[in-house]
């Protein structure tokens, strides 16, 4: 049996520091929970909160090289954040100029869901949890 309970956090490198910044914060409405800058690494750290118990770890470094994303690629594929109301969040997002893809439905579940991207291209999702 694993004691493993829950995800603690994702970490997330980003290109321009501030254009995620902004993103996270001010266009998600993300909580900053620390800030953090590493002068010996020029670099910041930014811990963002997701609910209650999850969270996002933003990072900046010089140069990071592009990571290919496509959709059947491996590794991570997108990040899915749980909404009740996925037509109020999807309105919320395109009201702050985000482009939502058009809402699909979830042939195992039943459930909404539509995709988003953060501003290097990261694949988001909007999750509707009944």
């Amino acid at each position: 049996m694993s004691n493993l309970s829950r995800i603690h956090h994702i970490a997330i490198i980003c290109s321009d520091y501030e254009q995620s910044k902004d993103f996270y914060v001010n266009k998600l409405g993300l909580k900053i929970i620390l800030e953090t800058y590493r002068a010996e690494r020029n670099s910041y750290k930014l811990d963002l909160a997701v609910g209650e118990c999850g969270q996002i770890e933003l990072f900046s470094f010089d140069n990071p090289p592009p990571r290919p994303s496509f959709p059947e690629a491996r590794g991570l594929r997108h990040l899915a954040f749980a909404t009740s109301d996925i037509e109020k969040e999807i309105a919320d997002l395109e009201a702050k100029g985000i482009s939502v893809e058009p809402i699909r439905i979830d042939e195992l579940t039943n459930c909404r869901f539509a995709f988003f991207s953060d501003p290097d291209g990261l694949p988001l999702e909007l999750y509707e949890t009944k």
